[in-house]
């Protein structure tokens, strides 16, 4: 079941797309996006298919420069307002959060989760760094998230490659072969529903533990 929510905030109006489960929603799975695309991505629309079979609801949140309808993605700063404006809206059900996101969504999960109450953080393709630019790490953010965190990467991510990053206190699962999308050339040993099913698995295992 999924319904549309219209969110006004600092910077604009936002939107959550609910993906909710049949019977008793356990969590919520907050999900933004990327700064080169929408909630339509591969990844979370897996998740938001299959997650909601596990008790979770899942809610995709566009930012309001998206909804706009603007092509370019506003400073960090103006990220993480919008997403602290639809906070509220994403703890109404009364169950924990987990703030999620994919690329620039996952650094502003983990910038802004230990502020907004959240019960952990789930960073899918997190850009660890610009391509060809190792040394301008974001590390600090993945770091400082101080919360249960889960990173699910493409293993020839080129914004960082699973053993490009730090150790630290979080989990890490690799997608083989996966580029920053998580698509995976024609000629590797795994095809797309490979990919989907060990992020899908991978995030459903953790977060039902995690809670």
């Amino acid at each position: 079941m999924s319904d549309t929510q219209s969110i006004e905030t600092a910077a604009g109006v936002a939107r959550i797309t609910w993906h909710r489960p049949a019977g008793d929603m356990s969590f919520v799975l907050a999900l933004g996006h990327g700064a080169g695309g929408g909630i339509e991505t591969r990844d979370l629309q897996a998740l938001a298919a299959r997650l909601p079979e596990h008790g979770v609801g899942v809610a995709l949140v566009e930012q309001p420069w998206r909804v706009a309808g603007k092509k370019l993605a506003p400073a960090p700063k103006t990220l993480d307002t919008g997403w602290r404006g639809v906070w509220p809206a994403l703890t109404e059900p009364g169950r924990p959060v987990i703030a999620g996101g994919r690329s620039a969504g996952a650094r502003v999960a983990c910038r802004t989760g230990r502020e907004l109450g959240a019960a952990a953080v789930l960073a899918l393709s997190f850009p660890l760094h610009p391509p060809g630019r190792p040394e301008k790490s974001r590390a600090d953010e993945l770091l400082g998230a101080d919360l249960p965190t889960l990173v699910v990467q493409g293993g020839r991510d080129p914004f960082g490659r699973p053993v490009e990053f730090p150790p630290g206190p979080y989990l890490k699962v690799e997608v083989p072969f996966a580029d920053h999308g998580f698509a995976v050339p024609k000629k590797a040993p795994v095809e797309e529903h490979d990919v989907l099913r060990i992020i899908t698995q991978s995030v459903a295992g953790w977060a039902v533990a995690v809670v």
